[in-house]
């Protein structure tokens, strides 16, 4: 048999049998085409590859809600006491953030269930001073806010904030213990040319670069082209993505971080599509935004049963 190189499309069709339910007829058909090919390599370094890329027994599901500009005194208090009745999965299983505006955030967090997180929408990448309108880590530690958002595409786009400079937010962030839900994610016009995967590994090098502890650092993947928009990625391109960035880490960062880092989804997510996109074994959770709002939060929270059902 000659020696040919595995073809990465191979790989990730035999990778895609290893994570999801064997079916036997696609199985055989991929050994015939391994042998047509005459390629010389072990389908089963493929599995186990991504068996140690996915071990997602190490990864919490995480649900983050970003309510944005949204919201009155009494509007949050509604949300709030919503989530407060709910009934949700222990917090030993699933890791609860919300985000909303920063004035409210002494409020929420002083009304809102111990088994829930806050977060901040964003700060500014240096220590406070004469930057009038910003929000200083400083202050979210002194007022005891444990996350933030960094890099959302909304600030990306409107405030044109370069890979670079949320590259210097992430690690500053850090630096003070804070833990960070840094967002990456394509233009629509990215995605119909083909680069998805070179932008978002640049918008994720441009972090991993300054990033000083990456189990504080949770991953969001947005396609831009799907926020507030209505539409969504299907679970199939939201998990070729997840996947990608995982090798990615794992190739520039450390197999490590590649295990144990969260990517979670956002984009359009809510209670209809949540469990098919939880579903995938790349897919550790979700950033949700308009449907954070709503009584569908909670059902997207639950969605992890279904990634339960398949550790």
């Amino acid at each position: 048999m000659g020696k040919y190189r595995t073809s990465e499309k191979t790989c990730r069709q035999l990778t895609s049998i290893g994570t999801g339910t064997i079916y036997k007829g696609k199985a055989l058909a991929l050994t015939r085409l391994i042998f047509k090919q005459r390629l010389s390599f072990s389908p089963f370094s493929c599995l186990a590859r991504n068996q140690q890329l996915n071990s997602t027994m190490a990864r919490k599901f995480f649900v983050g809600g970003n309510w944005k500009c949204n919201g009155t005194i009494e509007e949050v208090k509604k949300i709030v006491t919503m989530l407060n009745e709910a009934e949700v999965p222990s917090k030993d299983v699933v890791e609860v953030v919300v985000s909303p505006p920063f004035v409210f955030l002494p409020l929420v967090k002083s009304l809102q269930r111990p088994d829930f997180q806050v977060a901040a929408q964003n700060c500014w990448g240096l220590k406070g001073g004469a930057f009038t309108g910003e929000i200083s880590a400083e202050m979210l530690v002194n007022l005891g806010i444990p996350w933030v958002i960094l890099g959302h595409s909304e600030r990306r786009s409107l405030l044109n904030e370069s890979n670079e400079f949320v590259g210097d937010k992430v690690a500053y962030a850090l630096s003070l213990g804070l833990k960070v839900i840094a967002c990456i994610g394509e233009t629509l016009q990215q995605r119909e040319s083909g680069s998805t995967m070179a932008v978002v590994a640049a918008q994720t090098k441009a972090i991993a670069d300054k990033a000083s502890n990456w189990a504080n650092v949770v991953l969001a993947y947005e396609p831009v082209w799907a926020i507030g928009t209505g539409k969504v990625a299907t679970p199939a391109q939201a998990q070729e993505v997840h996947l990608e960035l995982r090798k990615w880490l794992h190739d520039n960062v450390g197999a490590e971080v590649a295990a144990s880092t969260r990517i979670i989804y956002g984009g359009s997510v809510n209670g209809a599509n949540c469990k098919e996109l939880a579903a995938q074994p790349d897919i550790d959770g979700f950033l949700v935004g308009g449907a954070s709002l709503k009584r569908e939060f909670i059902d997207i929270v639950k969605s992890l049963t279904v990634k339960k059902s398949r550790l």
